[in-house]
């Protein structure tokens, strides 16, 4: 059985994932969708036309990850495609923040997403792909957004270390690195914090980054970066010292 599995496929980027995979994919046996929220998911697998199976579950908690590794165990799929989208981001100083929320973003961001991939590699096969969704804000330190920029350092260099590792295998992992995106990310981001005004001059559309990144995928490139302002960010966090860039982000704050 060839399968799509999908974390965070409640909302945002994972459902965008999960409809466009759904139109891509024609070969493919089942979608399995990973999230905490039930109802949306199955709101989401009501729109989706391959065999869809739900699964319910906090990646955070250990009960739900032997559950699920019982289960590849006994259903033994081909993971033809891992997409890994569960994550959060918190706005504000860290110094005023609720720790909890900041250390629910490594667990989330970091420790899932790392935990998710090694669970599903022994399933996967010569030209699987993994899709990790890390951030343009990767590429530089973040002021007020301080630790979730951090998770996405790490989910970007822990996704480029592994691209190289499997590429004997004939495994291929990108990583996403969008700028700010149309979807509900902002809502909770915003809930402690505000951010800056420049950012949302250049919001886009969640399914263009998305058409992007599974183009990217396909050609087994190690990062999908959209649209010219995140590339230029990209080029300019590479040349200018980070230095001289955060202090321009305080002068525009």
């Amino acid at each position: 059985m060839n399968i799509v599995l999908i974390t965070g496929a409640s909302s945002g980027m994972g459902v965008e994932f999960a409809l466009q995979l759904d139109n891509v994919f024609q070969n493919m046996d089942e979608i399995w969708m990973i999230a905490r929220r039930k109802k949306e998911l199955l709101e989401v697998a009501q729109h989706l036309e391959h065999t869809t199976r739900v699964l319910d579950m906090d990646l955070t908690k250990k009960e739900p990850i032997e559950r699920l590794k019982k289960l590849l165990a006994e259903e033994k799929p081909v993971i033809r495609m891992l997409v890994n989208c569960a994550g959060y981001g918190i706005l504000g100083d860290f110094f005023d923040s609720n720790i909890s929320d900041e250390l629910g973003m490594i667990e989330v961001n970091c420790k899932a997403l790392t935990q998710m991939t090694y669970l599903c590699l022994p399933y996967m096969r010569k030209n699987s792909r993994v899709i990790q969704l890390a951030s343009s804000a990767a590429f530089l330190p973040q002021p007020n957004f301080a630790v979730y920029a951090a998770t996405k350092s790490y989910v970007y260099s822990f996704s480029r270390a592994l691209n190289q590792e499997l590429r004997r295998k004939k495994i291929y992992v990108t990583a996403v690195c969008p700028g700010p995106v149309d979807t509900p990310f902002f809502d909770i981001a915003e809930r402690t914090g505000s951010t800056l005004a420049v950012k949302k001059l250049t919001l886009v559309r969640a399914d263009q980054v998305v058409e992007q990144a599974i183009k990217d995928s396909y050609y087994k490139r190690e990062r999908s970066v959209y649209g010219i302002w995140m590339r230029s960010f990209e080029i300019l966090a590479k040349i200018i010292p980070h230095r001289v860039l955060l202090e321009g982000m305080r002068f525009l704050k």
